[in-house]
């Protein structure tokens, strides 16, 4: 059975500085005619930094879309100065939201954050062996970060209390609790 839907046209109907909203009409494969709206967004990264104390790096923000305070892990969207590399913007966000440098940075995964209307593609980094940055370089204005750190016990209940509700970081918690697991059990087999 083909999926594939076949744009009849697209209009971007919004053009804004961190996403462009279209409009899209589309046909089915049942020959239905109907309308999508794609927010269109630059690629991003995210990045779960882990301290030489096994404690994780959160940043409490106001985030408007949600009209809440949220507990996040870094993150950014690529721009002209990364030239499409992620694992640049990676070590550059990292510099700005944290005034950090990782001796090791390894990639986990990459996922689009919200498929149902968004085209977003996130590749999420692990950044361990931190130490402070000789050059740092400057925040967004347009935005307010504190950090926090937390143990990979505490982050877990956060995100069952409601804490965390942010998909990308629970998406790293997830990760560090089973390669802690992972490392356990290879310790216990040794």
């Amino acid at each position: 059975m083909d999926l594939e839907e076949k744009t009849i046209d697209q209009q971007t109907v919004f053009k804004g500085h961190v996403v462009d909203v279209e409009l899209q009409h589309v046909k089915t494969p049942q020959g239905n005619i109907a309308t999508r709206e794609i927010v269109r967004h630059a690629p991003a990264i995210a990045l779960l930094v882990i301290d030489d104390d096994q404690k994780m790096i959160l940043e409490k923000q106001w985030r408007a879309p949600v009209q809440n305070i949220t507990w996040e892990i870094p993150a950014g969207k690529l721009d002209e100065r990364d030239h499409g590399d992620a694992r640049h913007a990676a070590i550059r966000e990292l510099n700005e939201e944290t005034r950090l440098q990782a001796g090791e940075l390894t990639k986990i995964t990459a996922f689009y954050s919200s498929v149902g209307f968004c085209d977003e593609y996130l590749t999420l980094y692990q950044a361990r062996n931190l130490k402070p940055v000789e050059h740092a370089l400057p925040q967004d204005q347009d935005e307010d970060i504190k950090l926090y750190r937390f143990s990979l016990d505490e982050a877990l209940k956060m995100i069952e209390t409601g804490a965390i509700e942010d998909s990308k970081t629970i998406v790293a918690v997830y990760y560090w609790q089973a390669q802690t697991m992972a490392q356990k059990l290879k310790e216990n087999h040794e």
